[in-house]
């Protein structure tokens, strides 16, 4: 072997070590710029709080609370989200929660029926998000909930300025729904945050297909319901007094 195939094999070795160097950056950089938007889109920033709040079974009262199975399977989803941005998190009962919203990420699960933070959210800042036992009323259009066909569930995340941190709302009909849109949330945050940024308020609505038989597993949206839940309901004018 000559010196001039030393010296191309040298190079090749070279070449392949920068190669295999760029690529190794290039790869480090993207993981890096996924996981910072993640951050961004959650308000989970490397060492930072997360509230996770927990709802009661439906049909139990605060003195018996119990947890569906499936919202406790949506809290497991939730704290391995937490983890991958790098954060801890707190779980605590709706109803001892006495505090505002914006000073850490917050993550409520169910529907205001049995979630008393739920409730007091969407008060504030979706009036025009209403329920009738299982069924949801925004904006004035009814989304009945359909047992084993299809269940609705509400997606939002409430936005408190470039300081706070974001409160998201898991608001379904049923715990499978809660379930379902958790891991939706969780695996199409991209194409979310991509949509509406990472400082924005939006209500979107989903449904739950044939959960009987597929469980939370299909996942369907229904529409961009941020508007109308965002809108207060007409008050119904008093009637004139006779005469």
């Amino acid at each position: 072997m000559n010196s001039s195939d030393i010296w191309n094999i040298g190079l090749g070795v070279t070449s392949s070590a920068v190669s295999a160097l760029l690529a190794w950056l290039v790869q480090t950089g993207l993981r890096r710029r996924r996981l910072e938007r993640k951050r961004a889109f959650f308000g989970l920033h490397g060492g930072s709080e997360a509230l996770l709040v927990v709802p009661r079974k439906a049909g139990t009262t605060d003195n018996d609370r119990v947890i569906a199975q499936m919202d406790a399977y949506a809290l497991m989803e939730l704290s391995a989200l937490v983890y991958e941005c790098g954060g801890q998190y707190t779980v605590q009962p709706a109803h001892q929660i006495r505090q505002g919203i914006g000073d850490r990420a917050e993550f409520c699960i169910a529907g205001p029926s049995v979630n008393e933070r739920t409730a007091a959210h969407l008060k504030l800042k979706f009036p025009g998000f209403s329920h009738k036992t299982m069924d949801f009323v925004i904006g004035g259009e009814t989304y009945l909930r359909e047992p084993g066909v299809a269940d609705h569930v509400l997606i939002a995340r409430v936005a408190v300025g470039s300081q706070g941190q974001p409160t998201f709302l898991i608001c379904g009909q049923t715990a499978v729904a809660n379930l379902a849109a958790v891991r939706h949330l969780r695996h199409a945050y991209r194409e979310l945050s991509h949509k509406h940024g990472t400082d924005s308020t939006f209500a979107l609505l989903y449904k739950v297909l044939q959960p009987d038989n597929y469980g939370p597993d299909v996942i369907e949206f229904v529409a961009d319901v941020t508007r109308q839940a965002q809108q207060a309901p007409a008050q119904a004018l008093a009637p004139a007094p006779a005469g």
